[in-house]
């Protein structure tokens, strides 16, 4: 028998008025199995407030297994943050977030089984601005990105925004008057949604109820059904609760799973796709959007796609997993050698283009690797993975391509350089003259120089009222090591390991604090935690302590995530990405000279 799932929208606290229909709906047509929420969960005035929390704390039930992924409204941070310290709740857990009884948190995205159906959903809103909850990140959006290329069709899609062009192709009668496509669209939306290919997509946010007509999709034989639900107790009596009762595509025949109604239409969104100019070159060009979905997709811009003819690009699908589904019709190359290469965790920019534009926050080589250097079970900075080396590594100072203007100072084992796209001013690197993967894969005696280069740049922030982080992503699929120096304003210290742990929660883990005397006894315990079989984040704080996390191999973790939290505790989240902060050479020069003039007197190799 199908699950009988409601699907309602934006809630806005109004609990009790919520569940009394789920109980009207439920004795004429039910009994339903569960309520899934979209748009705004949490109350949006105070008056609502007491009745919220007097389900959340028991008071009231919650009568059916209900999820929600509109994370934001009053109390929404108080009670999510509750939430995330239970020990039930610690791990990726894509099911739900236990609140309440039968009350799950669908936290950043993800895809779980619900009776039968494949549900996927992206938790929060687009925002520009960092926040603890009610926005996505760009990993959120990565990670459905990844689940868009694995088998299987997802029978639900949950988004709080609108996906932008929806109603492109749809009949003019079915529009709801007023509409407006600017108000609660999201243009990430419309890409995942046209990866994914649901079979149902449910939103909320805009305030008004629409079904639009099934529209096919490219390369896929379902159709996909949206659905947009107005708010629970709006004035204008607009539909906030929907009944469906799909079969999980998993238990479906093919025939029936391409079965489409005579009122389906195109996609909505290749007709957005043909009216953006080819020569924007910023956008995407005017070819069939079917190629896109064979695009390599760069988390820190939109989807980048081929112009009409250039076949030189390389298929993604084909590279990162040894097959493609388009075999001869796909427009892009099949290159087996990039494929082994891809194998040996080259970049796949840096085969395609030639070039990675992510630069030092890419986890990937940027090197081609002989035949041997591709065994899963060689340590990280063995000695053909060094050799292997490329001209093109940007840290190399043998390299052609290493920015030597952006030098401070050079040792033995290690050099001092200013950091492109700086965070702050007096953001630094210590970088390892040596192509090594960590700084905690050299050697104990180049240890005497790091811990010199280190308290020189204490006493150097120290002199200008402030305190320096350090942290480094050790990561093993690292190529040239880094870490980083980031000067803070003394008065924001106490605030540091408080910021670094609310992070963490976020992402499902707690950090590791060690407490320690200097800086080299904190450096001799991390280099007893690096064993090359799991990456490794670390940052050392004021105080003398280090947070520590081991990062799995299938774990999420952003790679510029010390920078993230440091740019939130700064509250300049813009700066959070490097390509925000970039400057022209002769700016980075300057930069630099300025740099050195203040840094002359606690320069240890002067």
């Amino acid at each position: 028998m199908a699950p009988r799932i409601l699907l309602c929208g934006d809630v806005l606290g109004r609990l009790n008025q919520l569940f009394k229909r789920v109980s009207s709906v439920n004795k004429s047509a039910g009994p339903f199995d569960a309520l899934l929420c979209v748009g705004q969960f949490f109350p949006d005035s105070p008056e609502h407030l007491e009745e919220f929390t007097a389900f959340i704390h028991g008071g009231s039930v919650v009568p059916l297994p209900t999820y929600f992924i509109g994370d934001y409204g009053l109390a929404a941070p108080k009670i999510l943050l509750q939430a995330s310290k239970d020990s039930a709740n610690r791990g990726f857990k894509m099911d739900g977030l236990k609140i309440c009884d039968n009350l799950y948190w669908l936290k950043g995205s993800g895809k779980f089984p619900l009776f039968g159906l494949s549900v996927a959903y992206l938790s929060g809103r687009k925002s520009s601005s960092v926040q603890q909850f009610g926005t996505y990140t760009e990993d959120d959006v990565d990670a459905l990105r990844a689940i868009a290329e694995e088998p299987g069709i997802v029978d639900l899609f949950l988004t709080n925004e609108w996906p932008s062009g929806v109603t492109n192709r749809a009949a003019a009668s079915d529009i709801p008057a007023g509409l407006s496509e600017a108000v609660g669209s999201d243009s990430t939306i419309s890409e995942l949604v046209q990866e994914i290919k649901p079979r149902y997509h449910i939103a909320g946010t805009k305030g008004i109820y629409y079904a639009r007509e099934p529209y096919s999709n490219v390369d896929a034989v379902h159709v996909t059904r949206f659905i947009g639900l107005a708010s629970v107790g709006n004035r204008d009596k607009q539909k906030f609760i929907h009944a469906i009762s799909p079969t999980p595509a998993s238990t479906m025949s093919s025939t029936e799973i391409a079965m489409k109604t005579t009122n389906a239409t195109l996609s909505p969104y290749t007709f957005v796709e043909k009216r953006i100019s080819p020569t924007d070159t910023t956008k995407r060009s005017s070819d069939s959007i079917s190629d896109s979905q064979y695009w390599r997709y760069d988390v820190s811009q939109k989807r980048q796609k081929h112009e009409a003819g250039h076949g030189d690009k390389m298929c993604f699908k084909f590279v990162s997993s040894g097959s493609c589904s388009r075999g001869e019709k796909c427009n892009f190359r099949h290159d087996i050698d990039a494929r082994e290469q891809c194998v040996r965790g080259v970049c796949f920019d840096f085969l395609n283009k030639g070039k990675c534009e992510r630069g030092p926050d890419c986890n990937f080589k940027h090197s081609l690797l002989e035949e041997g250097d591709r065994h899963p079970s060689r340590r990280p900075g063995s000695e053909n993975t060094r050799s292997g080396r490329s001209k093109e590594c940007w840290f190399c100072l043998s390299s052609p391509n290493v920015e030597s203007h952006l030098i401070i100072s050079i040792g033995e084992n290690y050099y001092l350089a200013m950091a492109k796209g700086p965070l702050v001013e007096d953001h630094v690197l210590i970088i390892p003259v040596e192509h090594m993967p960590s700084t905690l894969s050299m050697s104990s005696e180049s240890e005497i120089e790091l811990s010199r280069f280190q308290n020189s740049l204490k006493s150097y922030c120290k002199s200008q009222e402030k305190e320096v982080i350090f942290f480094e992503w050790a990561s093993i699929r690292g190529t040239h090591a880094n870490l980083q120096a980031i000067p803070i304003p003394s008065s924001k210290a106490v605030m540091v390991e408080k910021v670094f742990s609310l992070a963490a929660q976020k992402l499902g883990f707690k950090f590791v604090a060690k407490k320690f005397d200097s800086i080299s006894d904190g450096r001799k315990f991390l280099k007893t935690q690096i064993d090359g079989d799991s990456s490794l984040f670390y940052a050392q704080i004021p105080g003398g302590t280090i947070l520590l996390h081991h990062v799995e191999e299938k774990e999420r973790f952003p790679a510029q995530f010390g920078r993230e939290v440091l740019a939130g505790l700064l509250d300049m989240a813009d700066n959070a990405d490097w390509r925000n902060r970039k400057h022209s050479k002769d700016e980075e020069m300057k930069i630099v000279e300025d740099f050195k003039k203040r840094f002359q007197e606690y320069d240890p190799n002067c």
